[in-house]
């Protein structure tokens, strides 16, 4: 993530931080007023594909104290000897994660490019 926002930061021009110098503002308020304004748009769309990655590849529903999707799928197709209907149940639940946070993104997205 910190990767991320580094390069999201470094991705804008170096013209723009010279020119709230010239403004009289300060590192901190030039960071704040002209250069974050700008770095979210360019972070946004990695840093929620850092999230599904982050979702799909750890087991990040069992941090909110429940067990994970994967787990449950082998545990009801061992005691049901249907172990594809458990794994396509998991799998749906995952689509469906990935799906929501994908969607408010994009809605996310489309709503800093009208304020912007």
């Amino acid at each position: 993530m910190a990767e991320i926002i580094r390069a999201g930061i470094q991705s804008i021009d170096p013209g723009q931080m010279e020119a709230a110098e010239s403004l009289g503002m300060r590192y901190g308020q030039a960071m704040r007023r002209i250069i974050f304004p700008q770095a979210y748009r360019r972070l946004l769309p990695p840093i929620v594909n850092e999230f599904v990655a982050l979702l799909k590849d750890s087991s990040l529903v069992s941090t909110i104290s429940m067990t994970e999707l994967m787990r449950i799928g082998q545990t009801v197709s061992s005691s049901t000897f249907m172990p594809m209907q458990s794994y396509i149940t998991a799998a749906l639940f995952y689509l469906a994660m990935t799906s929501i946070i994908v969607f408010f993104s994009g809605k996310l997205e489309r709503w800093l490019e009208v304020r912007g």
